[in-house]
């Protein structure tokens, strides 16, 4: 399994332990965090939490999906989670991540996904890195932008949430233009 852990100047971004579990059911238990996610269900509790740990598992072993526990580096708390889901056949892959709302606003969402795009690029020798969010959710888009992402366009109706079917704005930077950038 691999146990890769990525450093940034505030951050360390590592593998979740079954000791995260009550810190990723107090972060997952605000509604806000529900509503701007398409995978994560409200209420949340520690059956979920348990579960999630044991996909993720899964997935790393499959090589399916690689997450990582967002963790600020000066106290070790846990602050969100960040994920990569390669398709190694078109040498491309999708992130997705989710930040607890006390810590909203400080730059750890950029910050985690500079990172993952540049373990994308360099270590897993992508060649599109692609990200997408609730259209009514523009602070995530930020996000993206942020880590050098370009607007896309809007998925319209793309997923569905509950009893709503919800737009996706996608965002994606490419091998050349992140190189350039670097």
């Amino acid at each position: 399994m691999d146990a890769t852990i990525l450093e940034t100047q505030r951050l360390i971004l590592r593998p979740f332990r079954a000791a995260d579990i009550s810190e990723i059911v107090r972060l997952l238990s605000e509604p806000a965090i529900a509503e701007t996610t398409l995978n994560i269900p409200w209420p949340y509790d520690e059956a979920k939490a348990r579960d999630w740990l044991a996909a993720q598992r899964r997935e790393r072993e499959a090589g399916t999906g690689i997450t990582f526990a967002i963790v600020r580096r000066e106290d070790e708390r846990l602050l969100g989670a960040i994920d990569i889901r390669p398709n190694a056949r078109h040498q491309k892959a999708e992130i997705g991540y989710w930040i607890g709302k006390p810590y909203w606003g400080r730059g750890y969402a950029t910050e985690a996904a500079r990172a993952i795009i540049r373990y994308g690029f360099e270590v897993l020798g992508l060649n599109r890195i692609h990200a997408s969010h609730f259209a009514e959710n523009p602070a995530s888009g930020r996000v993206m932008q942020k880590a050098g992402m370009r607007f896309e366009g809007v998925l319209r109706q793309d997923v569905r949430k509950g009893d709503q079917f919800r737009d996706h704005a996608v965002h994606a930077i490419l091998r050349e233009n992140w190189a350039s950038n670097s």
